[in-house]
């Protein structure tokens, strides 16, 4: 019998991460002209950008109830315990979806343990806590430490971001015309966060695309805490050089313990566009979990 940690794709957990760890990701769906695709599995960042440039039609919707199933099940006929961080359900209906599929498994194998806990968080802010309770159980943490971890990493991710085209945001529905045209035309960037709800929240908005990244980085001084000791993750969709800028500056301004990138996957990408760029990190630490995260 075996603790596994598992997330799913929208999570944007780099590749290294999972072969480091041989981290089980659930694939987010995706819907490209009527098409089924499953991010990280049948489709990548790179052909996904290409796809949504040349003006498909993209659609996605969670993981449901039938899938977590068959994806909950062979760890049920092992015998393993499970501890699976879920995308928001600020954002999408996956905790709900979970915990129904979990029931259904239960059915059959009464003894199955799950904890699915709803991070509230989006993109690399809960893919960097799959990173430290990842680091955790290597390094011999307890499970029960784990989960109590887990819960304080979601609590305390802060999430800032921004996306260069408003477009995106727009066609989904998420921007009126008015601000659309507004800000395109005044080279508006909005600053989202996402809030205590596992919401997505425009709380700010400056003028053109340095401005932007300077700003989100801005945010991780007046918000981080003990950011010396921290991994800071960065993300971003196809703006690397960006994205390079922000590595650059979280180590020169604020000298961070570590840092990992991730790209923006179908599930955000699909309603923001590739120029999106964004930093996750803790706003509190606590020394009692901070110890098994050492190298």
């Amino acid at each position: 019998m075996a603790f596994c940690i598992i997330t799913d794709s929208a999570s944007d957990v780099p590749e290294s991460l999972i072969r480091e760890y041989n981290l089980y990701v659930m694939p987010t769906p995706v819907t490209i002209e009527g098409t089924d695709y499953f991010d990280g599995e049948t489709i990548f960042p790179d052909r996904f950008y290409e796809l949504q440039a040349s003006g498909k039609e993209i659609k996605t919707y969670h993981i449901n109830q039938y899938m977590f199933y068959e994806h909950f099940l062979p760890y049920a006929q092992r015998g393993d315990e499970v501890l699976y961080i879920c995308f928001s359900t600020g954002i999408a209906g996956t905790f709900n979806a979970a915990n129904l599929a979990y029931e259904e498994v239960k059915e059959e194998y009464p003894d199955f343990k799950l904890t699915i806990i709803d991070s509230k968080c989006a993109s690399v802010g809960y893919g960097l806590v799959v990173e430290k309770l990842l680091q955790m159980q290597k390094n011999g943490a307890p499970k029960e430490l784990i989960i109590e971890a887990a819960h304080f990493y979601c609590e305390h991710m802060e999430h800032a971001v921004t996306v260069m085209e408003l477009e995106y945001l727009f066609r989904g529905g998420r921007l009126t015309r008015t601000s659309f045209l507004a800000g395109t035309v005044l080279d508006i960037k909005p600053i989202i966060i996402v809030d205590e709800n596992g919401s997505l929240k425009a709380v700010e908005k400056v003028r053109g695309w340095k401005k932007a990244q300077n700003r989100i980085l801005d945010m991780v001084g007046e918000k981080g805490k003990n950011l010396e000791n921290q991994i800071v993750a960065v993300v971003y969709g196809r703006e690397m050089e960006s994205a390079e800028y922000i590595k650059q500056q979280l180590k020169e301004r604020y000298h961070v313990k570590g840092l990992l990138e991730g790209r923006i996957g179908c599930a955000i990408g699909a309603h923001t566009g590739p120029g999106i760029l964004g930093i996750t990190f803790l706003n509190e630490t606590k020394d009692e979990y901070d110890r098994w995260l050492n190298d």
